[in-house]
């Protein structure tokens, strides 16, 4: 019998989304997403800029021409943040285009309390430029809610506009793009490619700053857990000249923008540049080495912490050979022996256990046992069970005439892991993928995204992780950093910049695959996505020209370190070097 519950029709004028929550919205078909989560009370709490459309990230711009299951994506997520920053970043270049057409403009680094570090390159100084009549220009423009304007050119347009505004990083880039076509934005005359989805006028960048700050400007914005809020902008003096360290190392290598570094791999530089890297890292870390020998009298206690996938752990066996070198021998303790019981441990908000708090660690039996070891006192040490949970007796130990203590930790720059130590016996390093190296003058390579592909290939080799697990676990790894590192970056007697100029295109051919393997459908596809993306940009460098005592080996394996140890039981059935 013929199921008369099923024939031919034509479309309904309507179209229905769908949220997560179960509410159902109805609309003219072909409207943007925007017209639809416009109705939604919470449209503005936190604000939404984007929307996730049947599993993939899209503009507030995008039409909803049949029926989908919607979730909107706020100022509070982590792909939202990134939509608002970027667009306001677009804002900046507008305005500054406008007001100082003969000035270049370049977006440096990231601040940690939500902001870019930006300069004027070329001849121009920042005295000479009115920030106080720049953020009014931004802010006239944001009250005149004007539409930026995406549109899909040729490559070779795109090409031809900017190299008749100067732009020859943007010009240098575009030359090796695969794709015959580029997406620009326009927002009035000004015309720019950007890394990712923008909003969709500046009517929604209503939260904004311009600050002065050292040879240039903070662009500050409001950070995720407080999106309609900008956070006081600390002194980040250290952080901020090994930045410019860095930038200046480059400048003089002459990549300073990724168009720069495929120029150079495209024409057979590329060994060079490997090389001139590894030894700018092999002076850092002889630096450091030299500060600790020519304060070996008091310094009895080397910490050195980072965010993760920092290569904390390379830096530390190559300042120990480094320390050996100079006649200072180390005595490395690992912090996560003092683990309190597991059932002493603190639990986060979600009721799981906290091992990156600091209440985690035994710190009064941790500092009793460093000031023994000090005073060249016999120590038992303890040995956490990860299996049990439970602290055991460890390996008893004690300290030749001279030996120096090295502890890498997430606390160690934490003035509260060792109340009871002085100062004076401690030397504090910060390790960091501070990179420089950015796609052009305005579209800045984020050094966390450097850090999670060095993750992603290092969790596939050495932990069989996939990259959609590695990616579920970030956000979790990067609230920790931000509660328990960033805010001590400041407290560090010195800061070693684990970043290579060469190194995304050492990790695209790697990481690549790994990111393919992220099924569609799953939350960790719009950020494989992205980070497929972003590396599409690179031009590839084979691994095996990278030396086997490289950090980047840490993260691609093959690095001579590995099994490196700096102690062994003695006669006397003490661990020492």
């Amino acid at each position: 019998m013929e199921n008369e519950s099923f024939y031919l029709t034509l479309p309904q004028s309507t179209v229905e989304v769908y949220l997560p929550d179960g509410r159902v919205i109805r609309g003219e078909r072909g409207k943007d997403v925007q017209k639809f989560l416009r109705v939604l009370p919470e449209w503005d709490n936190p604000p939404i800029v984007g929307a996730i459309i049947n599993d993939e990230l899209r503009e507030l711009t995008f039409p909803i021409t049949i029926d989908a299951r919607v979730t909107p994506v706020t100022m509070a997520d982590t792909d939202g943040t990134r939509i608002y920053r970027r667009s306001l970043t677009f804002l900046l270049e507008a305005a500054f285009e406008e007001l100082y057409p003969d000035y270049m403009l370049t977006i440096d680094h990231s601040v940690s309390s939500g902001g870019f570090f930006c300069q004027i390159v070329g001849n121009g100084k920042i005295s000479e430029i009115d920030l106080p009549r720049l953020e009014t220009r931004m802010r006239e423009m944001v009250q005149q809610d004007i539409a930026f304007t995406r549109e899909q050119v040729p490559l070779t347009e795109a090409i031809q506009y900017f190299k008749d505004h100067g732009n020859e990083d943007k010009v240098r880039l575009l030359k090796y793009r695969q794709k015959d076509t580029l997406v620009l934005y326009r927002l009035g005359v000004h015309r720019d490619y950007h890394h990712g989805y923008m909003v969709p006028s500046t009517g929604f960048l209503r939260w904004f700053a311009i600050s002065p700050f050292g040879d240039g400007f903070v662009l500050q914005f409001p950070r995720k857990h407080s999106p309609k809020e900008l956070l006081p902008m600390p002194a980040y003096p250290k952080l901020l000249n090994t930045f410019h360290r860095y930038g200046k190392w480059l400048n003089r290598l002459g990549i300073e923008s990724l168009g720069a570094l495929n120029d150079a791999i495209h024409s057979g530089r590329i060994r060079e540049i490997i090389l001139v890297s590894e030894a700018l890292h092999e002076q850092q870390i002889a630096e450091i080495a030299e500060s600790i020998v020519n304060h070996a009298n008091q310094i009895r206690i080397v910490l050195i912490a980072g965010p993760s996938s920092s290569g904390k752990t390379t830096f530390s066996k190559r300042l120990s050979i480094q320390l050996l070198a100079q006649g200072i021998l180390p005595f490395p303790v690992e912090i996560d022996n003092y683990f309190v019981d597991r059932e002493k441990t603190p639990k986060d908000k979600n009721g799981e256990y906290d091992y990156e708090a600091l209440g985690a660690l035994n710190t009064r039996l941790f500092s009793e046992h460093l000031q023994k070891l000090i005073a060249g006192e016999e120590v038992q040490m303890p040995k956490y069970n990860f299996k049990t949970g439970l602290s055991e007796p460890g390996e008893i130990a004690r300290l030749q005439d001279g030996q120096v203590i090295i502890l890498e930790g997430i606390h160690g720059l934490n003035p509260q892991l060792l109340p009871s130590i002085r100062q004076d016996q401690t030397y504090r390093v910060y390790v960091s993928c501070l990179t420089q190296l950015n796609l052009d003058l305005h579209n800045r390579i984020s050094t966390t995204d450097t850090r999670l592909l060095r993750r992603i290939v290092r969790d596939a080799t050495e932990r069989g992780y996939s990259a959609q697990q590695t990616i579920q676990r970030w956000d979790s790894v990067r609230r920790g950093e931000k509660l328990h590192i960033f805010p001590y970056q400041e407290n560090a007697d010195d800061m070693f910049n684990s970043a290579l100029a060469y190194e995304l295109s050492a990790l695209k051919p790697l990481a690549e695959p790994l990111l393919r393997q992220v099924p569609f459908g799953v939350p960790e596809y719009i950020e494989a996505k992205r980070l497929l993306t972003f590396l599409d940009w690179f031009l590839p460098v084979d691994s095996s020209l990278i030396p086997d005592n490289s950090l980047l080996r840490e993260f691609i394996g093959g690095s001579i370190l590995h099994d490196f140890k700096l102690w062994e039981k003695s006669e006397q059935g003490y661990l020492n070097y």
